[in-house]
């Protein structure tokens, strides 16, 4: 089993200038928490998520969305984005993506081909089909 079975490879991005409300609101648009950020040639060059958005002192205490996340107009992708993006390719092994998720306690991992080119995502989610895939049918009785 690889990753290219049960990755998604219909892909949302952000570029790392668009402001984080209208990345923050296209996330939830598509029900994703994850989003590759890529440059003008559609290159990885960083990810992007809902953690990164949150604002962690205040969600005990939010009044609404705004107040639980940084959606400050002035903030752009690239101010919260990770760059240092680990990424897995298309024709690695799920094995592999797992040792990853759960050394790295990640969410999702941006997939790429041999060339190096965003050709997908992988998300936990994905891993739960795989493992579900893999579980017997006389399981469910």
């Amino acid at each position: 089993m690889n990753v290219s079975q049960y990755m998604t490879a219909k892909l949302h991005t952000a570029h790392p200038s668009e402001g984080v409300r209208q990345v923050f609101f296209r996330m939830r648009e598509h029900g994703v928490r994850h989003l590759p950020v890529v440059d003008d040639n559609r290159r990885l060059v960083g990810f992007i998520t809902d953690r990164d958005i949150r604002r962690p002192d205040w969600v005990d205490e939010a009044i609404d969305v705004a107040h639980a996340y940084r959606l400050d107009d002035d903030l752009e992708v690239a101010d919260l984005m990770t760059t240092n993006v680990m990424a897995v390719q298309a024709s690695d092994s799920l094995k592999k993506a797992v040792a990853i998720f759960l050394d790295r306690r990640y969410g999702a991992l941006p997939v790429q081909d041999k060339n190096g080119e965003l050709v997908g995502i992988l998300s936990a989610i994905d891993l739960v089909k795989a493992l579900s895939d893999l579980l017997p049918l006389a399981a469910e009785e």
